[in-house]
């Protein structure tokens, strides 16, 4: 029986992702609570082995552990302020999507109200729940990620960032940075080539491989930005403005949209304009690193 308490969880927001929580975890064996503003939702779970509380209360008070994941932090402090819904005694981990600002000030509402405070990101769609592709990021105290990560790790690869709260947070919208960026700029490719009749499907392929031969360059670009050296040993960012003003040239010429190329030219001019131009790209970090002066 005192394994049974020492194992239950409950989750608290059923929309898709939700559900796919609350699935994996009873399919790795743990006693699941759930709650739903609309139980409905729940039925489906019910029929797997979870309990349905009846009130957002109720769910925090049957487990030790609470992952719940709603539409924004609003809807947190909503749901765990309310009534007789307060978190006090319970450890919550928090996987809605927000700000790091968000999920400092998620803790600190927590503390006062004597829960301890989980923040999270959930790197995954929810078909990849309880699988080792499903990377989910956790921000917070190491010690109690570690109490509860035997039960998290049922949700997939679970990694901690740090003690702030809103590490979890910042890697979300990094990780976001890259795929939109890789995404636009094969996006740009692709618009350059169909001018010239190649389908999307048939430049995929070279756009893979660079794309990878560009992730390659990232730990020694990395070390230059962490020591705040960047000798030009591959080429020179003035070497780059110029290969960008090419790229400008052939949007342009192709009748494809040039605001992106132009964005980024843009900034490297800049850069060379406060005599970086000879040494190597990642010196860019000192734009990206200050808002643009409006």
């Amino acid at each position: 029986m005192n394994n049974r308490t020492e194992t239950s969880v409950t989750v608290i927001g059923l929309g898709l992702m939700g559900q796919a929580l609350a699935g994996a975890l009873l399919k790795a064996g743990h006693p699941t609570t759930v709650w739903n503003r609309t139980a409905s939702k729940a039925d489906r779970l019910v029929a797997e082995g979870a309990h349905l509380a009846p009130t957002a209360g109720d769910a925090l008070r049957a487990s030790p552990l609470t992952i719940i994941c709603v539409t924004d932090y609003r809807a947190v402090h909503e749901l765990l302020g309310a009534g007789d819904a307060e978190p006090d005694g319970t450890t919550l981990v928090n996987l809605t999507s927000g700000t790091s600002a968000q999920a400092r000030e998620s803790a600190r509402w927590a503390g006062k109200r004597g829960a301890r405070y989980l923040d999270g990101a959930v790197m995954a769609v929810p078909p990849a729940i309880g699988t080792a592709e499903a990377v989910i990021l956790h921000s917070g105290p190491q010690a109690d990620f570690e109490e509860h990560k035997p039960i998290l790790d049922a949700l997939g690869t679970v990694i901690h960032l740090g003690a702030d709260h809103g590490l979890a947070s910042l890697y979300d919208a990094a990780g976001l940075t890259m795929m939109w960026s890789v995404l636009n700029a094969w996006l740009q490719g692709t618009a350059l080539l169909r001018t010239a009749g190649v389908e999307a499907a048939a430049y995929a392929p070279f756009a893979q491989q660079i794309a990878a031969g560009v992730a390659g360059w990232l730990p020694g670009y990395a070390a230059q930005i962490d020591s705040g050296s960047f000798p030009a040993e591959v080429s020179a960012l003035e070497t780059d403005a110029r290969a960008m003003a090419h790229l400008v040239e052939e949007s342009e010429a192709a009748g494809v949209n040039a605001e992106l190329p132009r964005l980024i030219k843009a900034m490297a001019d800049r850069s060379i304009a406060a005599g970086h131009g000879g040494e190597q790209y990642p010196v860019l970090i000192e734009e990206f690193g200050r808002p643009r002066a409006r």
